[in-house]
């Protein structure tokens, strides 16, 4: 099967199509043919590398993280899943860029009928870095007031949809040409990082999702209000920080559950949720395709197309 590789560590250039055996569900797993894959920042960093989590042990490897296609095998003690069912999942840092991928069945899900391919594979990996997010790390709950930093794309764009399913009052940062697709994912508040000072506005909320980090992640600790909230998922923020008493933060790396995503799909296919997809780029151009991602404003989530 054709798959995308690293041997090394690096940029564009170590990334290789190649020919890999097709591998074969172990206990307690699926192999899904996949029809696309979702490309998301973590396979650049893995490849660059700045993903702490993956190390010079762990290669070869292939990239990407998020599947849709079609059950191909199961392996022994899977009764949940049978082959031709349709599926999609977050998976671990080894295996997305590929015609098929082996996927823990814990961490599939249907899909809905009324999702095609290309939004399926948009799904998983942001969709459950927003809902951790919120849910789990933001304890988010209805009539809170929630900032999400970044809130155009692949998970902010979610977490801005997830927000208001949650009934919250969602405010959210993007550039100036992007604020017209913040206020139609539903931000009540859509604030233009390049001309506004979002402490400036914000004042005593709940909950920051901090996409961005940096100098954006030390300035949010002053728009919580007494045990507000703020939510990485890039570096731990700073609880020294003089304006941080009184006040949580936390870093997180989410984790694959298919019952989760069951329930992100709900939500999806009862029309509460949009997917926007942003881009379509064939397997082949993965490399363009990560490019793009890093380099625009890149509205939802952009995807790699595998096999019809």
């Amino acid at each position: 099967m054709k798959a995308i590789r690293i041997e090394q560590f690096g940029g564009p250039q170590v990334m290789r199509v190649c020919d890999v055996e097709v591998p074969e569900p172990l206990a307690g797993e699926v192999l899904v043919k996949n029809f696309f894959v979702g490309i998301n920042p973590v396979d650049y960093k893995i490849r660059e590398p700045h993903c702490p989590e993956v190390k010079q042990d762990k290669l070869p490897l292939t990239l990407g993280r998020e599947v849709a296609g079609l059950v191909e095998k199961v392996g022994q003690g899977v009764s949940d899943f049978k082959k031709g069912d349709r599926v999609f999942a977050m998976i671990g840092a080894d295996g997305g860029y590929a015609e098929y991928s082996r996927v823990p069945a814990v961490h599939l899900a249907y899909i809905p009928q009324s999702l095609d391919w290309p939004v399926a594979a948009g799904v998983p990996l942001a969709g459950h870095t927003a809902w951790q997010a919120l849910v789990e790390h933001g304890q988010i709950e209805q009539g809170q007031k929630v900032l999400i930093h970044g809130g155009t794309g692949g998970v902010g764009h979610f977490a801005v949809q997830f927000a208001k399913v949650k009934g919250a009052e969602v405010y959210a940062t993007a550039s100036t040409d992007s604020l017209p697709f913040l206020r139609e994912l539903g931000a009540d508040r859509a604030i233009d990082y390049k001309t506004e000072r979002f402490e400036d506005i914000c004042k005593e909320f709940d909950l920051v999702i901090d996409l961005i980090g940096g100098d954006t992640q030390a300035r949010s600790w002053q728009v919580l209000g007494e045990g507000g909230r703020l939510v990485s998922t890039l570096t731990m923020p700073d609880a020294s920080h003089p304006q941080a008493a009184g006040k949580t933060g936390a870093r997180f790396t989410a984790a694959p559950r298919g019952e989760e995503l069951t329930e992100i799909a709900g939500l999806i296919e009862a029309g509460n949720v949009q997917v926007y997809l942003a881009k379509v780029f064939e397997l082949e151009a993965a490399v363009q395709a990560l490019d793009y991602l890093a380099n625009e404003h890149v509205h939802g989530k952009v995807v790699l197309h595998i096999s019809d």
